[in-house]
């Protein structure tokens, strides 16, 4: 697990003291998206198919820094859209590490060797480079022919000027376990701190809907991938918990906490996670309060049946390290187990079906009047 340990004992102190206060719900990692805008309209991508007056607002930093100090969470991740296309991204950025947050800057790095000036290497700045395969896999990912060239330059140049440097890889139906292997040596060729994988989620708004995996796909895929990786000479380094991966492979059996991984964007708190927009509030606190969280999740909720996303099940497995420290030590000592019979899988059988209502919210949010969003939050939920 390539995490510094400064990280590791900071989120692992606030897990504790969460515990020993009571709470059952609280925030791991903040999604704070300050706009939708991308320079790439990839074929499995849920988050840019807006009108333009949605995909033209900002988060001012101001806001940003308010959903913070609100959240509480000890890590802010800014995905989008391209949040370099924010002309305030340095602010934003510099103000939340002020904060002493820990930032994963989220990006597809076409801008990046532009904008790295604008920032400071620091133990709590991440930059997080999206890829998704090498380079036949990743171009045709993003439908645009370079981009994997351009983003392993900008890797290369961010990591030579002592920055915090990630790597984030999203699978689908297409996947092949050598190429992923491959893909993953090459990676830890680069000199990045490490690898954040994850199935992608089946957002009802992408432009391809046959891109996604199923569970048992997802499970099988990656015990295909851990298989190889056991017997690579070079050890692979992943920037999350051993337990999510060993989840990934199917040997354990987690429920997701939605809750973990809060999201602020253009539209407000989003119910009920990052992946899934089901309504927008006001306020963090309202989110937390009003949210029914007991109808989400696999299991629940027909739009969750096949997620296991990094962002509702990473914090469960980082629970469960904290609570249960030498399962997740013998996890990562032994490597994932990809022999023995998968974890009993949770059952759909009492699962609502899925609600289509976010077209409903986007045009209640389209052409508002400047100023008027929040108050026009209550009617979108």
């Amino acid at each position: 697990m390539a995490v510094p340990l400064i990280q590791q004992i900071r989120v692992g102190a606030y897990v504790v003291g969460q515990k020993l206060r009571g709470n059952e719900r609280y925030p791991l990692v903040l999604m704070l998206e300050p706009l939708f805008r991308c320079n790439l309209a990839c074929s499995g991508c849920g988050k840019i198919d807006y009108p333009d007056s949605i995909l033209n607002k900002r988060l001012t930093p101001q806001e940003c820094f308010d959903a913070v100090d609100e959240c509480g969470a000890p890590m802010v991740s800014i995905p989008g859209g391209e949040p370099l296309l924010h002309k305030e991204i340095k602010e934003i950025v510099d103000g939340i590490i002020a904060r002493k947050k820990f930032v994963y800057l989220c990006t597809n790095a076409l801008l990046l060797k532009k904008k790295l000036h604008l920032f400071t290497p620091s133990s709590y700045l991440t930059l997080s480079i999206h890829l998704d395969g090498l380079k036949d896999e990743h171009d045709h990912a993003v439908s645009q022919e370079g981009v994997f060239d351009r983003a392993v330059e900008a890797i290369k140049e961010a990591v030579d000027r002592g920055f915090r440097v990630t790597v984030n890889c999203t699978l689908f139906t297409n996947a092949e376990p050598d190429k992923v292997a491959a893909f993953f040596d090459y990676v830890s060729t680069l000199g990045t701190e490490g690898i954040t994988v994850s199935p992608g989620y089946a957002y009802e708004r992408a432009p391809v809907q046959d891109h996604f995996l199923s569970r048992r796909q997802t499970k099988d895929l990656f015990r295909d991938i851990f298989r190889m990786g056991k017997r690579r000479t070079q050890k692979w380094r992943f920037n999350q918990s051993s337990l999510f991966l060993d989840f990934l492979a199917g040997n354990q059996t987690y429920k997701c906490m939605p809750w973990g991984n809060p999201a602020r964007n253009v539209f407000g708190w989003q119910k009920p996670c990052y992946l899934l927009g089901e309504g927008f509030v006001g306020s963090f606190k309202e989110l937390m309060e009003t949210t029914d969280w007991d109808a989400y999740g696999t299991g629940n909720y027909e739009k969750c049946a096949n997620c296991m996303a990094h962002c509702g099940y990473e914090p469960t497995s980082v629970v469960d390290t904290v609570s249960h420290p030498l399962k997740a030590l013998k996890v990562f000592m032994r490597g994932v187990d990809t022999e023995t019979p998968m974890a009993e899988e949770i059952s759909l059988e009492g699962q609502r079906p899925a609600e289509y209502v976010f077209e409903k919210q986007v045009k209640s949010f389209v052409d508002l009047p400047k100023g008027t969003e929040h108050t026009n939050q209550a009617k979108a939920s």
